[in-house]
């Protein structure tokens, strides 16, 4: 048996000393659902399948677990995998063979249910790559799929059903995929030039939500405009968020689109929330050996205004390189990261431990609640996504070039845990519905009925029905994460000893649902049902 080094017992001493404290009253559980799943959880997508693709890079060297019968990568004595599917449903994992190298890539799921990958870098920086889920598929790769090398991308499904890639480390405009024409170009985008910072950049990763009127919001470093990607046109530009600190990587904060009220098919109201991120010398000063806390500031902003400006809220907990995730109530939990320096190799320090959530109905002051901390430090390279069952499933961290177990601060994290919001809790399970009409085709401004069971009575004013469009997530941005509110009107009934039915009109248009697999919940008291797959064409 290896005891640790009397170097691990002083870098534990150190991490315990610098872990901001959470109280006591904190609301939420944890559970470890895998002790390794053989490589580190860089990026995470959750398939129709109710499985989520996993992946970290192929240049870590081997990694902790093999490919299934022996094989290795072509031209290589790698016999590891650097990519799995975790079955949610049977806890268990499957590797499978990348080739090419994916690192800091990014993805979207396709209409169709396939996730699409796309960059990464050295000969993986222009492959797209494609899995499709079932019980012995693999990757599938598409050499010089990109017309542009992609490292730190962003994409986000279209209204049409392609994907739009935009940025990438010296990539300063976008592309689509699948093309139109193999002579479809790449247009450029001034705005990646603006807000790019010499030799820290700080405008990787953009955030990039679509607006209900089809442009989209692109958001990098400290600022944000409003893109029309048919006519490669600035439509709007917003308000430098107050401060003026960056929010994109290396100095990683996150953002969501909160969720959108449908009424009558129609979403007026278009709201973003960025919260975290790095003060504006925080990445110089991590690379000399001074670690800057981290912002404890988000900004909110009504996208949709005619004159947008920006709200600022203060967070319990400073958070750099954290996670924002909708959960089916329309809450946000934000998750993972540190409190002070920035992402990159060995930048991060003093793990924050506490999820929070974010209650955006609530009045200024009273948005933010802590969460049951975790025992894990989730550091750079750590992932986070919402599964069908209403848990989030946490994984990843590892600031290292190579995986790095023993006698460094922040051990490489190879383990998968889930973190089970308060409505989960043993005494909501009274509140939980549970749908028993399910229904998997949808379409653009039909009614649906929707049966469900409650155990106890049912206050039909406090019945709602979402939609979540599942993410892809890496460097904390969850790419083409979306939340709907549907439309109830006073529809909800009862319909025998403790069944009742709620009506909805799904979303009206592309523009404020794109095509593609949602994940549908029936909400009572805010207290979630576990969701049903559903497919809107």
């Amino acid at each position: 048996m290896a005891f640790p080094s009397p170097v691990s017992h002083l870098l534990l001493l150190l991490f315990l000393l610098h872990v901001p404290p959470c109280p006591a009253t904190s609301g939420g559980s944890w559970s470890l659902l895998l002790p390794t799943i053989g490589i580190s959880a860089m990026h995470m997508q959750l398939l129709p399948s109710d499985r989520v693709v996993i992946y970290d890079r192929t240049d870590f060297g081997t990694s902790n677990i093999s490919l299934r019968d022996g094989k290795c990568r072509p031209k290589s004595t790698d016999c590891s995998a650097h990519s799995v599917e975790y079955d949610v449903l049977h806890n268990s994992i499957r590797p499978l063979m990348v080739l090419t190298d994916v690192w800091c890539s990014s993805g979207t799921l396709m209409p169709d249910g396939t996730l699409v990958q796309t960059g990464g870098t050295y000969e993986g920086d222009r492959v797209v790559r494609v899995y499709k889920s079932c019980d012995n598929c693999d990757w599938q790769e598409i050499q010089s799929g990109l017309s542009q090398s992609r490292w730190y991308a962003t994409n986000h499904i279209l209204p049409d059903g392609r994907q739009i890639i935009i940025g990438g480390r010296q990539s300063f405009n976008y592309e689509f995929y699948p093309k139109t024409s193999s002579t479809e170009n790449a247009p450029s985008l001034p705005f990646l030039v603006q807000t790019n910072e010499p030799n820290i950049e700080n405008n990787l990763y953009p955030f990039v939500f679509l607006n209900t009127d089809g442009h989209f919001f692109i958001y990098a470093n400290d600022r944000a405009i409003l893109f029309d990607y048919v006519r490669n046109q600035v439509v709007k530009t917003y308000p430098t968020i107050p401060g003026g600190d960056p929010r994109n990587y290396p100095s990683t904060g996150s953002a969501v689109l909160l969720p959108l009220r449908v009424v009558q098919g129609k979403a007026s109201d278009v709201e973003v929330l960025i919260c975290g991120g790095a003060p504006k010398d925080a990445f110089v000063n991590a690379n000399n050996g001074k670690f800057d806390g981290a912002l404890d500031t988000c900004g909110r902003i009504k996208i949709s205004d005619p004159n947008p400006q920006w709200v600022m809220e203060t967070m319990p907990l400073a958070r750099v390189m954290g996670d924002m995730l909708l959960l089916p109530n329309g809450d946000v939990l934000i998750i993972n990261g540190g409190s002070a320096g920035v992402a990159g190799w060995e930048l991060g320090r003093d793990p924050v431990l506490c999820p929070v959530i974010y209650q955006p109905n609530n009045r200024i002051g009273s948005r933010f609640e802590l969460q049951k901390a975790t025992t894990i430090p989730r550091m750079y390279h750590s992932t986070a996504i919402l599964l069908r069952d209403g848990r989030v499933l946490v994984g990843g961290s590892n600031p290292h070039d190579k995986y790095e177990f023993a006698d460094v601060l922040y051990p490489t994290e190879l383990s998968l845990e889930a973190f089970s919001p308060a409505y989960l809790d043993p005494s909501s399970s009274k509140l939980r519905p549970s749908i028993i009409s399910p229904r998997t085709m949808i379409h653009h401004s039909e009614r649906m009925f929707i049966r469900f069971n409650v155990l106890c009575p049912v206050d039909p004013n406090l019945v709602s029905v979402t939609m979540v469009a599942p993410p892809f997530n890496t460097h904390s941005f969850s790419m083409s994460q979306r939340l709907l509110i549907l439309d109830t009107g006073n529809t909800t009934v009862a319909v025998g000893e403790s069944h009742y039915e709620v009506s909805v009109i799904t979303p009206g248009s592309v523009n404020v649902a794109p095509p593609g697999n949602y994940i549908l919940f029936v909400v009572y008291q805010g207290v979630p049902s576990e969701g049903i797959w559903v497919c809107i064409q």
